[in-house]
């Protein structure tokens, strides 16, 4: 059971490693992009194209859906990022229970963007768990963990690819092992969350530190993006690098002036602006709303903006 790009892998190992695949759930397909075209998911799309059947029911907690998975009669079910939280029902359906591949060290980032938040959030490691699902979210017993680093200027889509290919590993570890694997309870004392995110949470806050700032750059990808206001319209900020304040900001220590998020440079390949604590952030591609991304020299060809202005 699985949606995104990120549980193709380990749908594949699971081919791989000779398992039979009952069924595929996926969520329905959905408009996207400009055109609005439906498309399918990345998990559709695999499932697809080795022939295996694909169920997407648009609501899992009727009787028809519940009957429908009960009728797989499983052995196990495997859950990794499918987008939905199980009927009580679907977890005591599967002989040996249902499996979810968790991409962080639980118990800590439990909830939807556990990615996204730790490297907001400023972690130096994360990893991949596979736990057995029980009605609190993300709270059942542990079965296996693997640990990563995470790279300084890794940003959430390249760490998620990295963890997908982890957890593929792990989750043949755990189905290979699970008549020997002994499940450690979580203790909800030492949990930390990671809740879905949303449109603001991007919005940037140019008072706040310049570190601060760029790891919303990296962790806030590929949705909702570190944006801020710009002229009339919304610059996403793809690429970032902070550095301590210059010195050659003569309004560095004017009180009238709203110094955060004022440009304190705009020439050639320089385009930085100023950020709280003393500090500021080097911006190295940026989107202006409405047209693609573009190096900081590009845009600035075009934008003709001027030390002096304020973004936000």
């Amino acid at each position: 059971m699985g949606t995104p790009e990120a549980a193709v892998q380990p749908l594949q190992r699971c081919l791989e490693d000779g398992h039979e695949i009952v069924a595929v759930w996926t969520q329905p397909d959905r408009p996207a992009g400009r055109g609005n075209k439906v498309a399918f998911s990345p998990v559709k799309e695999f499932a697809l194209a080795h022939n295996l059947i694909i169920h997407q029911p648009s609501k899992i907690k009727t009787d028809e859906a519940k009957a429908l998975f009960a009728s797989l009669n499983a052995e196990v079910a495997v859950v990794v990022a499918y987008g939905r939280i199980l009927p009580v029902e679907f977890l005591r359906a599967p002989r040996r229970g249902c499996i979810n591949v968790h991409f962080s060290l639980l118990p800590l980032y439990r909830g939807a963007a556990p990615v996204n938040w730790a490297i907001v959030n400023g972690e130096t490691k994360t990893g991949v768990t596979t736990m057995f699902i029980e009605e609190q979210l993300d709270a059942g017993p542990i079965l296996l963990q693997s640990e990563t680093e995470i790279g300084k200027t890794e940003t959430a889509p390249e760490l998620m690819s990295r963890l997908a290919k982890l957890g593929a590993g792990l989750l043949s570890e755990t189905l290979d092992q699970l008549d020997t694997i002994t499940p450690r309870p979580q203790h909800d004392r030492d949990a930390t969350f990671a809740p879905m995110l949303k449109k603001e949470d991007g919005l940037i806050k140019w008072a706040a530190n310049a570190l601060t700032i760029e790891r919303g750059v990296r962790g806030f990808q590929p949705w909702p993006n570190a944006h801020t206001h710009y002229r009339s319209g919304r610059l996403i900020v793809w690429r970032a690098a902070p550095q301590t304040d210059n010195e050659n900001d003569p309004q560095s220590n004017d009180q009238d002036n709203p110094v955060a998020g004022r440009v304190i440079a705009a020439h050639d390949n320089d385009l930085i602006v100023k950020c709280g604590e003393q500090t500021a952030l080097r911006l190295l591609e940026v989107q202006p709303e409405g047209k693609r991304r573009l190096s900081t020299r590009d845009f600035l060809n075009g934008a003709h903006l001027q030390a002096g202005e304020k973004l936000g």
